[in-house]
């Protein structure tokens, strides 16, 4: 029953915000406090002196923060908000559910577990850089900008990891109550995703100048990377024995964070990108689920 209500929980909680967009947009302002709260819920689960890094991780943070760039600069030229919707869908890390669907598929979680981890604090260190040299924030000169990014970036993606591993060390009594609650990470995830879907149709609808084919352009480009993704992780998992973590590592992503970004540093318009990349990844996903039972 529970694992029937997580499979219908996605299309509910997009379909609700969509539909009480008015809403759901006023509460836009929980989106950072949310994800805080997911992460840090997240890293109680872990044990960290379990966590290993290896050369499959180096690899697939190159695909992620390289790829991104160029990404980016292949696309540019052909329409900049298109370019800065599928650089997000690149950049951002890890879903915090990733290891969930790894165990299922038979993956590493405790691989797939240091990735989430490693690539969202590197996410955190990299993007003031990259969102100062797109430009988001023109009337500050380029530290400016990247001080203010990395005091709103910074807190949300890296506190969680030491507030985490402090309670660990300080009060592991609560760490283990808060290691049984990870079903209240995904309630959270739900209400964030119905949140920022608000947020993004709030913005298409009352946008003043649409254009229609930016927009399908951008769901089509995020269904592409999304795939290539999804299948290069798997090529690079293979070499290290062990596709499963490497397509989901790279290819799932934390697309309520994305989402977030995009709204807040980049053209909101962009935020269609990587909203249209949360059915594309759910769809694979599916797929993949699905084999498996098959297997």
């Amino acid at each position: 029953m529970l694992q029937r209500m997580k499979t219908l929980m996605l299309p509910l909680a997009m379909l609700t915000g969509a539909f009480f967009y008015d809403f759901f947009y006023l509460l836009s302002f929980l989106t950072p406090c949310l994800i805080f709260s997911m992460l840090f819920i997240t890293y109680c689960k872990l044990s960290f002196r379990d966590l290993k890094f290896s050369r499959l991780h180096i690899w697939l943070l190159l695909i992620q923060v390289v790829g991104c760039l160029l990404v980016y600069a292949g696309l540019v030229w052909f329409d900049p908000v298109v370019a800065q919707g599928c650089m997000i869908c690149v950049l951002a890390p890890t879903a915090t559910a990733a290891a969930v669907i790894t165990g299922m598929l038979g993956g590493s979680v405790a691989c797939l577990a240091a990735y989430t981890l490693i690539s969202s604090l590197v996410v955190a260190l990299v993007s003031p850089l990259i969102f100062t040299c797109l430009g988001g924030l023109s009337a500050m000169t380029f530290w400016q900008s990247v001080w203010y990014i990395c005091r709103q970036v910074m807190p949300i993606l890296v506190l969680p990891f030491g507030l985490a591993l402090l309670l660990e060390k300080g009060l592991p009594v609560l760490h283990r109550q808060l290691k049984k609650l990870q079903i209240l990470s995904f309630y959270l995830w739900a209400l964030g995703l119905t949140i920022v879907t608000g947020k993004t149709v709030y913005f298409i609808v009352h946008q003043e100048n649409v254009n229609v084919t930016e927009e399908w352009w951008m769901a089509a480009l995020a269904l592409l990377i999304c795939v290539l993704q999804f299948a290069m992780g798997r090529f690079i998992g293979r070499k290290y024995g062990d596709p499963v973590s490497g397509g989901q590592g790279l290819g799932q992503k934390n697309t309520i964070l994305a989402i977030w970004m995009a709204q807040v540093y980049l053209d909101s318009l962009a935020s269609i990108a990587p909203a249209s990349y949360v059915l594309w990844q759910n769809m694979i996903n599916s797929y993949q689920l699905w084999q498996q039972r098959r297997k």
